[in-house]
């Protein structure tokens, strides 16, 4: 066994906290492909679903069956059939796709029954509810073909399955579907995540997906997106595989009916699930209606955000301390970068009545984060708030980033330079540089 770094274990732990709550009653919707129920690791992806149903997240899991479905085919000397990228489902394939279910949902439902003491789910206590909480209907005849038993999502039945999250069941879902006459239809796995997700008004769907994670021209991967962007990367040709786009196509479309967030996840990340809920920046992409990381006005509630942000530069004596009361008077001259609830950077733009200049100030970033440009986008946004307000100039003072706002601009000035209410505030002891901007 590796050497535990204690140190690293207590900073994990600690950063972890804000995710635990935060998504402790929340609901998640997770959806996997069949070939991750044939995967040796799939039990470890089970243990980490309990894992979560244990930290009070309702959870509904989504699995697919298509090789299971192929392999018993295959082993009836059948043919798979397929019609514009859907299977057509004949009676010997609806047989195949019943038995499929069945294996797959009674091996779910024991690994998430283990509970012995040398197991990662010792002494849990889990229940999974599963049964007709989807109501399909035929797809029918399309381009001349009858696709038989392949079916459509009608409906979800969200009552039925919150009563089951409520009891804190994991609710288990195949790709199986009902009709109100009895009969049973093949569906689509995604299609039937995507329908709960949006039913149920999830706070996610984490789609576990086996092609990788999107990734940019350079291969850095694409850690966020608004809905347009991504309908602009579906919209350029080779940007995306056949494989990947439609899971990107139903993350969209989940956002932009009410479910808050969709994650595109590699499944074959050993802990995916946790590293991409536990930790701030994730392993795989979020889509989100509205942008993940926002530049915008400091609000009074972000004060205690501001102040921790602060702290670390105002020990070293690189700045002035400010109190809270002091941010709280101020707090209308602040603006901020978001990500994900947490306060990332802030800068503030100081008035002098009077006079054509302003002060950019506490220009600071988390040291997590200090890339990407955004110290520039926070620069950006104060110049353009100090244009309109109608100042010529711009002034900072600092004593260690200098060069930084030289190369952006600045020139160095004298203390003489500065508006009277600046000079008369100035401490001579910390000797900082006084650096000028012509807007």
């Amino acid at each position: 066994m590796a050497h535990l770094d204690p140190v690293a274990f207590v900073r994990w732990f600690r950063g972890s906290s804000p995710y635990i709550h935060s998504h402790r009653g929340k609901t998640f919707v997770i959806y996997c492909g069949g070939e991750a129920a044939a995967d040796p690791g799939f039990a470890s992806l089970l243990h980490d679903i309990a894992l979560l149903n244990s930290l009070g997240i309702r959870l509904v899991l989504v699995h697919g069956i298509r090789p299971q479905i192929d392999a018993r085919l295959q082993a009836r000397g059948a043919q798979a059939q397929y019609h514009a990228g859907l299977r057509v489902t004949d009676r010997t394939a609806l047989e195949c796709v019943k038995e499929a279910a069945g294996t797959v949902r009674v091996e779910i439902e024991a690994l998430l029954s283990m509970g012995l003491a040398n197991s990662p789910m010792a002494g849990s206590r889990i229940r999974v509810a599963s049964g007709n909480f989807v109501v399909a209907k035929p797809v029918g005849v399309r381009d001349g073909v009858d696709f038989q038993h392949t079916g459509e999502v009608r409906r979800i039945d969200a009552e039925g399955i919150r009563a089951a999250l409520d009891r804190g069941d994991v609710v288990v879902l195949s790709a199986v579907g009902y009709s109100p006459t009895g009969e049973i239809f093949n569906l689509r796995s995604e299609q039937v995540a995507t329908a709960a997700a949006i039913a149920l008004r999830a706070d996610k769907l984490l789609l576990l997906v086996e092609e990788g994670g999107l990734t940019r021209p350079d291969g850095a991967p694409i850690r966020q997106l608004t809905t347009g962007e991504a309908r602009g990367l579906l919209a350029e040709a080779g940007a995306l595989s056949p494989e990947l786009a439609p899971h990107l196509t139903v993350a969209i479309q989940a956002c932009e009916q009410g479910v808050k967030r969709a994650h595109l996840l590699d499944r074959r990340i050993d802990g995916v699930l946790l590293l991409e809920l536990f930790t701030r920046d994730g392993v795989g992409t979020l889509v989100s209606l509205a942008p993940f990381e926002s530049l915008r006005p400091a609000q009074v509630q972000d004060v205690p955000g501001i102040l921790e942000l602060l702290l670390p530069l105002e020990r070293k004596g690189v700045l002035v301390p400010r109190s809270r009361e002091r941010l709280e008077t101020d707090i209308d001259d602040y603006r901020v970068i978001e990500r994900d609830g947490t306060i990332i950077g802030c800068a503030a733009l100081h008035r002098f009545p009077g006079t054509d200049m302003g002060e950019l100030a506490c220009l600071v970033l988390h040291p997590d984060y200090r890339g990407e440009k955004r110290g520039e986008r926070l620069l950006a946004h104060i110049e353009g708030a100090a244009r309109a307000a109608g100042l010529q100039r711009l002034f900072a003072l600092t004593t260690q980033t200098a060069h930084w706002f030289r190369e952006r601009g600045f020139e160095p000035a004298d203390v003489a330079d500065l508006p009277e209410a600046r000079r008369a505030v100035y401490n001579p002891r910390r000797n900082s540089k006084v650096l000028i901007k012509r807007l």
